[in-house]
Order: structure tokens, then C-alpha cells, then sequence
């Protein structure tokens, strides 16, 4: 088992930071007024963790009791299938709607409608209600969102939904206004050292104050990939030889691609470039991390000015890589622009 399985806080009482909104979220439990949540803040920050341990707060140790489903949906108006993988217990469900691309709506309305048709779980405290879990939110279509809002308020008194996502940014005002909002900031770097040096204690063997300190500061306060740095330094060289923490591979990728940027701005080094994003993107990296990490690596280089125009052009684009279903044309885009306005200061300078 995996550090971050085998690690992970199961109830509110065990959180190793942000005490303040356990605390919170445990008085809110037992005052019996439990809204629907809009639970955000960064990857990593341990928000799929916090909302585990309200339904185990609520619930008790039988929410833990899960069962995996690889559900069918059928769309109203057409033939189509859509198949969608939910983990339920007796007491909530959780889906990731955004799976079904632009049927979201569809699985929405049908899955709040089956969980409220079906018969609640009494609780003495808060009364008969189920809970569903949505992940990624901020991913679905404004169809779904608005959808999503008539369902809310259809089916409130039978169940309650736990909105997770990274950033309220596109999530539309009207289900922000129904959901009492929970930010579960980043960890600072202290934090993330004293979680690693509690692991490392349980699994006996001495970690390097240094090595913790680079941990820490390579993870940019997500604890879920600071653990997994650990496990796999621990796997690599123990006892440890060196603090130094490698990066990864696709890190590595874009580097180079960074570096070839820098190096010439030609339609020939572009080409080059276009194969290395196809690999990036064939091994399942996100477009957004791959827009996010190129414009970090280019600030490395950039005076205040060309940082401006990085930021501008790299949400041009990205928006329209969100709008379209080629993320690879606007990657590219962007890449050229970059190159282009580039080369032109290196011309007048």
C-alpha cells in the first residue's frame, strides 16, 4: 500500500493542519446544520481527505464500507451510452461527472434524481439524507452547472451534495450562493515536513532534515506528491547519499522543450517541438499543467515585460484549448506566438 493510503487521516480529529476548519466542520456536524459544500483549493491540499472524514463524522465507520459501479446512462433525445465509474456506500455516492464530456447534464439529473428516490438513511442527528460527492465541478459544461443548480434545490430535502473542485473561478454564482464555501488551502512547507517526518517515524528509518526541507519546496504545497517523492527516494536510495530530488520525467520534457524555444525560433525547431508535446500528451499529462509548467520554466528566463506577455498569451490559449478538443493546436499556437514575440525583441535589441 501506498504511503498516501496507508497515511491518510480517517477521521477530522486526525489532520495534521488546518486544525481551525476540522474544528469548524465538527461544530457545523453536530449543530444538525449540515448545507451543501463547495469544497476548494489546490491539488493536493487534501480536500477528497476532509470531506471522507465528514462522512465518517457523520456516518461512522460504515461509510467505509465501498463499492465500485461502472454505471450506463442513456441519453434522452439519442442512442448514444455513456458509462460512468461511481463509488458508492449505503450512505453517499461519488461521481465524476466531467467524465462524460458533454453529457454531463444527463448524469447529473439522473443520478441526484435516483439518490433521492431511493430510500433515505435515518440519522438521528441530521435527519434522513444521502450525500453525494461531485469531483471536479469546475470542469462541467454550464449546461450541467444550471442543471445541476434545478436539481440542488428539487431534491434538497433528501440529499445533500459535496461540491469539490481546484478553483471556484468557473463555477457559475448561482450554485456558490446555495453551497457554504470551504477553501482547504496549500499546506505551508512546515506543515509538509512534519507530516513526512511523522511518516518516516512510523516507518522507521531517519530522514535528513535537508532532504525534507527539498522535499517540501519541490512539491509547491501539494502533501499528495511530497509522500510519493518520499516513498520513491526511500525505494531509490536508502540510506540516503544525496539530498538533491530529481525531476520527473515529464518535467524534464518540458525543459527541453523551454530550451529549445531559447535556442531558435524557426518553423524547424517548432516541428520538433510538436513531437514533444504529442509525447507529453500521449503519456496523459494535462494541457493545463503543460501550459502552467512552460510559462514557470519561461519566467526562469524572461524580464518583467516578455513575463506579462507569456501570461497573457498562455491564457489566450489555454482558454481556447478548453473550448476546443485538440489541445495540441493550441499548445502549439501559444508556442509559436511565444517564439514570434520573442524573436522580434532579440531583433530590435
Amino acid at each position: 500500500m501506498l504511503w498516501i493510503d496507508k497515511y491518510k487521516p480517517s477521521s477530522l480529529d486526525k489532520m495534521d493542519y488546518h486544525k481551525d476548519i476540522s474544528a469548524n466542520l465538527k461544530n457545523m456536524i453536530k449543530s444538525g446544520d449540515f448545507p451543501h459544500l463547495l469544497v476548494y483549493g489546490p491539488s493536493g491540499a487534501g480536500k477528497k481527505t476532509r470531506i471522507l472524514a465528514i462522512l465518517q463524522e457523520i456516518y461512522g465507520v460504515n461509510v467505509n464500507k465501498l463499492k465500485i459501479d461502472h454505471r450506463t446512462f442513456k441519453h434522452p433525445t439519442s442512442s448514444k451510452s455513456i458509462q460512468i465509474t461511481t463509488i458508492s456506500s449505503h450512505y453517499h455516492i461519488e461521481i465524476s461527472p466531467g467524465e462524460a464530456g458533454s453529457y454531463d447534464r444527463v448524469v447529473i439529473q439522473t443520478i441526484i434524481k435516483e439518490i433521492a428516490q431511493s430510500p433515505p438513511i435515518e440519522n438521528a442527528d441530521l435527519g434522513p439524507f444521502k450525500i453525494v460527492i461531485l469531483n471536479e465541478v469546475d470542469k462541467l459544461s454550464k449546461d450541467a452547472q444550471h442543471a445541476l443548480r434545478r436539481t440542488m434545490e428539487k431534491y434538497a430535502t433528501f440529499c445533500r451534495l459535496i461540491l469539490c473542485c481546484d478553483s471556484t473561478a468557473k463555477v457559475i454564482d448561482p450554485i456558490k450562493s446555495r453551497c457554504l464555501g470551504i477553501r482547504i488551502p496549500a499546506p505551508t512547507n512546515e506543515e509538509i515536513e512534519k507530516v513526512l517526518s511523522k511518516v518516516a517515524q512510523s516507518e522507521k528509518f531517519e530522514l535528513p532534515s535537508k532532504l525534507s526541507q527539498n522535499i517540501a519546496n519541490q512539491c509547491n504545497g501539494n502533501l499528495r506528491y511530497a509522500l510519493l517523492l518520499l516513498e520513491s527516494q526511500k525505494a531509490k536510495q536508502y540510506p540516503f547519499q544525496s539530498s538533491e530530488i530529481p525531476l520527473l520525467d515529464w518535467e524534464n520534457y518540458i525543459s527541453q522543450i523551454v530550451n529549445d524555444i531559447f535556442q531558435e525560433q524557426s518553423p524547424a525547431k517548432l516541428l520538433v517541438i510538436r513531437a514533444k508535446l504529442y509525447e507529453l500528451l500521449g503519456h496523459c499529462i494535462p494541457p493545463d499543467l503543460i501550459f502552467k509548467t512552460i510559462c514557470l520554466e519561461l519566467f526562469k528566463k524572461l524580464d518583467q515585460d516578455l513575463k506579462f506577455e507569456a501570461i497573457h498569451w498562455a491564457s489566450y490559449y489555454q482558454h481556447k484549448s478548453q473550448l476546443g478538443s485538440k489541445p495540441i493546436f493550441h499548445l502549439e499556437a501559444f508556442i509559436a506566438k511565444f517564439m514570434s514575440i520573442y524573436k522580434n525583441r532579440l531583433q530590435k535589441n
